[in-house]
């Protein structure tokens, strides 16, 4: 993950802080490799992967399909789970007022622990340390946005992925005569972009026609936006939406076609880890996501944390 991208989420993120607690009282940035990021390919396998809105006027992400039901293992065989999870994160993983674990990530994990019945306990460390707790058998799991990449999985083993990091285009609300983002659609618009980024070789690769404007960070692209420097900003649509729905954007601007999840660029989506050949608890937790999906828990607890979906 650029790490660019993973400050500026994180600053946002604690920006929505205050506003997601809320929400919860009323009522889970990205994918976080330890690795270095992968070389971005010059060129994409198939064309960009876009996902397909569930219906209604928001969209949630759902990677489960009905027809592909997990089957259920031997839960009497697991006597309680112990999370690992990061200390500072929000809204994925923080601390509450009272100092309990919290956020999007924590509540999916007790929500897990209610599904198969069992006794949970989460442990927040730092970002850095968690791997190697998992493998020192200090925990059973790890909940923290950690990002699926090869290198990864020659550590540590995954469940199913339970969400993704989209691409979105942004757009200022005045912007007239852009009803469908294409390639050609765009042709000689002028598009922000975070330099060195994923985001910018994807453009590169995939919309050749627009007039790209690489900025050094996500603040200095966002503000080009708003100034209307740009037509469009291109980026992690986790971290712009959490823009769109906090009081930076003003709400000058609005999310534009996609999502785009093309795993080459933008990754394999973020699932729970475990120990290598821990089999029995990688199935559980399979097992209960599509439940959860399948019950609507998924959903409820994704519009709880983010009300402006990146998808």
């Amino acid at each position: 993950m650029n790490c660019l991208f993973s400050h500026g989420l994180r600053a946002l993120g604690a920006a929505m802080l205050a506003a997601v607690m809320a929400a919860t009282a009323a009522a889970q940035p990205p994918p976080r490799p330890l690795d270095p990021p992968m070389p971005v390919p010059a060129e994409p396998a198939v064309p960009p992967a876009v996902a397909k809105p569930l219906g209604g006027a928001m969209a949630v992400p759902g990677f489960w399909d009905p027809r592909h039901r997990p089957e259920r293992p031997n839960l009497s065989r697991i006597n309680i789970i112990r999370f690992l999870t990061e200390t500072d994160y929000p809204p994925f993983n923080y601390a509450g007022p009272d100092g309990t674990p919290t956020g999007f990530n924590v509540e999916l994990a007790r929500s897990i622990c209610h599904e198969i019945n069992v006794a949970c306990t989460i442990q927040m460390r730092r970002f850095d340390t968690l791997v190697d707790a998992l493998t020192a058998n200090q925990g059973d799991a790890v909940i923290a946005s950690l990002a699926e990449t090869p290198d990864m999985r020659k550590r540590v083993d995954f469940s199913n992925p339970y969400y993704r990091t989209p691409a979105r285009f942004v757009a200022r609300r005045d912007l007239a005569g852009l009803k469908t983002i294409t390639p050609s659609a765009l042709e000689g618009r002028k598009v922000g972009v975070v330099a060195g980024t994923a985001h910018e070789a994807f453009l590169k690769n995939l919309f050749t026609e627009v007039e790209l404007h690489p900025y050094p960070t996500p603040e200095a692209a966002r503000a080009a936006l708003k100034k209307g420097e740009v037509d469009l900003l291109f980026g992690d649509g986790i971290s712009l939406s959490f823009w769109l729905n906090g009081t930076d954007s003003a709400g000058c601007c609005e999310f534009r076609g996609g999502p785009y999840l093309e795993s080459r660029y933008f990754g394999e989506g973020v699932g729970i880890a475990v120990r290598k050949g821990n089999d029995l608890l990688r199935r559980a937790f399979n097992w209960a996501l599509f439940r959860l999906w399948e019950n609507g828990r998924f959903t409820d607890l994704w519009l709880r944390y983010f009300p402006i979906s990146p998808f």
